[in-house]
């Protein structure tokens, strides 16, 4: 078999276009589901049952139904009722963008606020006594010990869930997102070329996939540095 390197060539812009447009989804759903995950995995190691049981039921709701199916509920299913077309957020949730930043932002929360609330369980009881110690109150003991050396220790994990979301930003083809499958899908449709369109899909998600794991190693060298062994 022959690859038509002519059909991948002049769609090349296509696919950078495509790009840009899982790197925009993948880095807003990032950020708003890191400011969603923050709060859940508080609530998750707090001693209320309440509001770990209430926090526990997202993350397991979330995390127990598929991505797609939480994308066409937002997009597809919200539309459904009047009052959602007639509210002041039809504007924002009739946009593809938003719903999928959305959705995405849902699930990568859940994900992860179970990653840091166990590096928040994880963290050495000495470092709390040693924090209450110096006097430092809840708040504090928080903001500057806790929360900051958890979101350290759990970077190896969160790079994982970094890479799934990158590649589960797949399914915003679905709801019409041009990003890099949607640049696959309209290649295929355009040229009856299958093979060469998902080909070089695959091939911008790997580099995407290197770069992301690379600069995610460099995050580690620096400010994980603690943890590496001592050279005598």
């Amino acid at each position: 078999m022959i690859l038509d390197y002519n059909v991948i060539w002049e769609n090349l812009p296509l696919y950078f276009g495509g790009a840009l447009v899982t790197l925009k989804v993948l880095l807003i759903s990032l950020f708003f589901g890191l400011m969603l995950a923050i709060p859940l995995a508080l609530m998750r190691v707090s001693r209320s049952p309440l509001i770990n049981f209430a926090a526990w039921l997202y993350t397991y709701v979330i995390r127990g139904t598929p991505m797609l199916v939480q994308l066409f509920l937002i997009y597809f299913g919200l539309a459904q009722f009047e009052t959602v077309r007639q509210s002041v957020l039809w504007p924002y949730l009739s946009s593809a963008t938003f719903c999928a930043c959305l959705a995405f932002a849902i699930n990568t929360g859940a994900y992860s606020a179970e990653l840091l609330a166990g590096s928040l369980k994880s963290i050495p009881h000495g470092e709390i006594e040693a924090a209450k110690a110096m006097g430092m109150s809840r708040v504090t003991l928080y903001r500057r010990i806790l929360l900051p050396s958890a979101l350290r220790r759990v970077l190896p994990q969160y790079s994982n869930e970094v890479l799934m979301m990158m590649q589960t930003t797949s399914l915003a083809s679905i709801v019409t997102l041009v990003d890099i499958t949607g640049a696959a899908r309209t290649v295929s449709a355009r040229y009856y070329l299958p093979f060469e369109a998902f080909i070089t899909a695959a091939v911008f998600y790997l580099i995407l996939t290197f770069i992301l794991t690379r600069l995610f190693k460099q995050a580690e060298r620096r400010w994980l540095a603690y943890q590496a062994p001592r050279k005598h």
